[in-house]
């Protein structure tokens, strides 16, 4: 209760902040959902606009073949920056910004460690294994979030030459969330997300509680909503119409949002794995359902740009919504009534 009676201070105090890159996650264990099944959310904050699916082959004996989600452009399908495996093993990352800082210019390799992860890992303790093994420095700051078929899902808060593990089955409710801080860093407003956090929370919560999870209320629900906790409410049910585009989880630079569950006891990676993608702007997304199989085509690259037609869509709806800059200094700002008919259609 310490700490978050601290990060409620420090989101207060942020709250003129807008962060340039972020995100919002969650990784569970099956005690914190409907299904049972381990899950982990990745609600995408990037400067790159669009992304895609797509499924990559194992390339050597030893290694998994997987689903990730791609940046638009990548072509060679280089870096993943969220995905499960073959194996049952799953991840992705949000920055982290008050972690130890960058001791050299070798930074910014968080997909590569996720690619490398998802072609060699079957289980969390594989992942930490892959930490500990990789040269030093990692070139990353950043919280990976991962499950496993065995049920266990972790948080891996990791810098340049390190990490701490979070295991979710050690918190309350089998359930941990994630922004643009660590727990384990510099709790002195460096980090970032804190109002996120705090909103997360307070949406999650009682679902956590109770057990209910279920993919549907973070890609549908959470991923569209503009509640605020540093005001207490939800400014898109309250009848707001124009609001500046600041601490909210669904941002301007929102690009995707991604739930993968893992699997039961008695299932396989390829018969019960699966991933609930809205790629886009999620308020104004369409989801849809993922195996290690099976990509739709909508969400798969298409030419040209290497892009995503899902992307693409729901981008040009955004493109609708948000109201241009006037002079230097002003934030974005969104028509929320504007998105309200657009979300009804």
């Amino acid at each position: 209760m310490r700490l978050r009676r601290l990060i409620l201070t420090l989101a207060t105090a942020s709250m003129s902040f807008m962060p340039a890159v972020c995100c919002t996650s969650l990784v569970a264990t099956g005690k914190a959902t409907a299904s049972g099944r381990p899950m982990l959310w990745k609600h995408r904050d990037t400067g790159a606009p669009s992304n895609f699916l797509a499924r990559v082959e194992a390339r050597a004996a030893g290694e998994f073949g997987y689903v990730g989600l791609f940046n638009a452009g990548d072509s060679l399908l280089a870096e993943a920056w969220t995905g499960m495996n073959d194996a049952g093993f799953a991840i992705m990352n949000t920055a982290s910004y008050n972690l130890a800082p960058d001791t050299t210019a070798y930074k910014d390799r968080e997909a590569l460690v996720m690619s490398a992860a998802l072609r060699r890992c079957r289980s969390v303790d594989d992942f930490a294994t892959l930490l500990d093994t990789l040269p030093r420095p990692l070139g990353v700051q950043a919280n990976f979030g991962v499950i496993d078929g065995m049920g266990q899902a972790a948080y891996f808060e990791t810098y340049d030459h390190g990490y701490r593990r979070y295991d979710a089955d050690e918190s309350t409710g089998g359930c941990l969330i994630r922004t643009n801080f660590s727990i384990s860093g510099k709790q002195n407003g460096t980090g970032r997300g804190y109002i996120r956090y705090e909103s997360a929370h307070a949406l999650l919560d009682s679902t956590i509680a109770s057990g209910g999870l279920t993919p549907e209320l973070l890609t549908d629900t959470v991923s569209r909503s503009f509640y605020h906790s540093g005001i207490g409410r939800d400014l898109l049910k309250d009848g707001d119409r124009i609001v500046e585009d600041k601490d909210f989880i669904p941002r301007k630079i929102s690009t995707a949002s991604i739930v993968i569950e893992g699997v039961l006891a008695d299932e396989s990676p390829a018969e019960g794995m699966r991933m609930r993608a809205a790629l886009g702007y999620p308020p104004l997304a369409k989801p849809a359902t993922v195996s290690l199989g099976d990509i739709p085509p909508r969400l798969g690259a298409d030419l040209p740009g290497h892009d995503s037609s899902a992307s693409r869509e729901a981008n040009a709806l955004r493109d609708q919504v948000f109201i241009k800059k006037k002079g230097g200094g002003r934030a974005d700002r969104i028509d929320l009534d504007k998105l309200r008919e657009l979300m009804k259609q």
